[in-house]
């Protein structure tokens, strides 16, 4: 009877291992804003992120013609303002035949957001 047991037992012991193995959710210790969102510091960004950010510190030209548009944040997983706060940038992702799902997403309250997942999950930019 004990036999028998034992391949269930390691069965249902590796499921749960892999389980809770790459999830995609970022890491329980990562700093974070007070509102629960996980931030990064500028300097960690892919270096095609920083190259956005540059193009958005001075005004462009900007690559695409979506770059600068109203970003309506029907995820709900940014603050909730009015629309037009918000305003996204493509973050050009090699290999990528089209835009890619990397974005910057910016605040009138000087706030920034990137993500690599196509707003599936936000991470605030720390400069």
């Amino acid at each position: 009877m004990l036999l028998r047991l034992v391949p269930r037992v390691l069965v249902c012991l590796l499921v749960v291992l892999l389980a809770g193995c790459g999830s995609g959710a970022p890491p329980t210790n990562a700093p974070s804003r007070g509102d629960g969102t996980a931030t990064v510091a500028a300097s960690r960004l892919p270096a095609e992120a920083r190259h956005t950010l540059d193009l958005i510190d001075r005004g462009g030209p900007f690559p695409y013609a979506q770059d600068g548009a109203v970003f309506g944040n029907f995820e709900h997983l940014l603050p909730q303002h009015q629309r037009g706060y918000y305003h996204e940038y493509t973050v050009r992702t090699p290999g990528s035949r089209g835009r890619g799902a990397r974005r910057i997403v910016t605040g009138q309250g000087g706030e920034i957001y990137y993500t690599d997942d196509h707003y599936q999950s936000f991470r605030t930019v720390r400069r």
